[in-house]
């Protein structure tokens, strides 16, 4: 049976269209959008859900199980997060974000919010969720930790000295390795990539995908009981959002049965 899955639709771009044709027959789409705002063309091969607050029909339909899976898509992200925030009784969002670098080798990085991945639990807690995420989509489980220097820069700076230590620490919890500040070694070799802290991790987004001919492919948020994709304008479309939200679902009901008596 294929998986439904929710993509939000704020304009009948063409990103929205190409997403439509890339993953017909591979799941039942659901299109939330504003009254009026998808063209027959655009909604003939999938369903549309209008609504006054289409943010709000997507994430609701989500807590209620009525899909199995949501993509932001090109949905407001400010009212879009917060309303989800909401709806799953937490403070804040911990997003894990699928980047491809300009020579096509893909690789899951966090933390990727401003606010996020200060603490050693913080991040072990990535690496954790990170090595689900990277098994659901096929890539490389090994993860690396990222620090603000070599092991050669200690006592360069204190704050330097603090995220190698960290690092170390997180890397010893978690069977990771951590490669120093070497993210130019990272991408290819492992699947999962844990910068120092939420504001590089944030500037490495950015980055690659502005000014590095890279691309995001969305990023699920891993500290809620659903199953949400976040985008970015960054995204050609959506369609690898879709298909990374569709192996999250799957590999969450192989996890599921084999659990069952």
């Amino acid at each position: 049976m294929p998986v439904t899955i929710g993509l939000g639709v704020a304009s009948p771009d063409e990103r929205i269209l190409s997403t439509i044709q890339a993953v017909g027959g591979e799941v039942d789409l659901v299109l939330f959008s504003h009254h009026g705002v998808v063209v027959d063309s655009f909604g003939s091969a999938a369903t549309v859900v209008e609504a006054d607050e289409p943010e709000a029909a997507l994430v609701a339909a989500l807590a209620d199980g009525r899909i199995s899976a949501a993509v932001r898509g090109s949905l407001p992200a400010s009212s879009t997060l917060k309303t989800l925030k909401l709806a799953m009784g937490v403070d804040h969002l911990e997003r894990i974000a699928l980047l491809e670098t300009a020579n096509g080798h893909r690789f899951l990085l966090a933390p990727v919010g401003v606010d996020e991945g200060w603490t050693v639990a913080e991040k072990v807690r990535f690496v954790e969720r990170g090595r689900e995420v990277a098994r659901s989509f096929g890539l490389p489980e090994g993860v690396a930790i990222l620090s603000g220097g070599r092991l050669g820069d200690l006592g360069r700076h204190p704050a330097v000295d603090r995220t190698m230590a960290d690092a170390e620490l997180v890397a010893r919890l978690t069977g990771a390795e951590h490669t120093e500040i070497l993210i130019e070694k990272v991408a290819g070799q492992y699947g999962v990539v844990v910068a120092p802290d939420g504001i590089s991790g944030n500037l490495i987004f950015r980055t690659l995908t502005f000014l590095g001919a890279g691309k995001g492919h969305g990023a699920p948020v891993v500290n809620i009981n659903k199953i949400f994709v976040d985008t970015s304008r960054a995204s050609a479309d959506y369609t690898n959002a879709i298909k990374l939200a569709k192996s999250l679902v799957e590999s969450q009901k192989s996890r599921l049965g084999t659990l069952s008596p």
